[in-house]
């Protein structure tokens, strides 16, 4: 659900009055959804989503790596890349195939009509860009590149940590049983203590 001009100025009255110290981690969930709904207009012109952007950027930068490698360079779990890439496909986007010499491994390749979409998509994540820093001075900017770039190696450290001690993110599905279970555990004590 996209938030109106009214919705949006709500977020902002929230960050400036309600809680202007609350966490960043709020903060920075709060911009990167006005980023992606900015993006995701300009991309709609042209009949491509975000799922689709985030794999089309990978691929402009790699073509021709596996399905693996296009999941954990995009960031998603493998059944997301396998049905956005059948999408894609339909689309004439992409094309996924296996080398003679390796028979396993699935490979994506950019079609001709997918790699004309990086001279049309990327001006656009430009403007939006631009935009965001209007009237922001270039030296906070260069702060902001460089204390977020700390913080996501500071987070990267912890999941490797994290790792170690044999915590891990889990699946969309797995998530999905917990919460179940969960739910489960709750109404089973709600009827006891009634």
């Amino acid at each position: 659900m996209n938030p109106t001009a009214g919705e949006t100025q709500g977020i902002l009255r929230q960050w400036l009055e309600a809680v202007p110290d609350d966490r960043l981690a709020h903060l920075i969930k709060d911009a990167t959804r006005a980023f992606l709904r900015a993006l995701q207009m300009r991309l709609g012109a042209h009949s491509v989503s975000l799922g689709q952007w985030t794999f089309l950027r990978v691929l402009w930068e790699n073509d021709g790596i596996t399905q693996r490698e296009l999941s954990e360079q995009a960031g998603v779990m493998e059944p997301t890349t396998y049905m956005a890439l059948k999408a894609m496909e339909k689309l004439g986007y992409v094309i996924r195939r296996k080398k003679a010499d390796n028979r396993k491994m699935v490979y994506v390749f950019l079609t001709p009509r997918g790699r004309l979409l990086k001279s049309k998509l990327v001006p656009l994540a430009e403007e939006v860009n631009r935009i965001a820093v209007e009237n922001v001075n270039p030296q906070d900017i260069t702060t902001m590149r460089r204390v977020l770039l700390a913080m996501i190696e500071n987070l990267a450290r912890d999941e490797k940590h994290a790792s170690i001690n044999k915590l891990r993110m889990p699946s969309t599905r797995e998530l999905a049983k917990l919460v179940q279970e969960a739910g489960r555990k709750g109404r089973a004590r709600a009827k006891r203590r009634a």
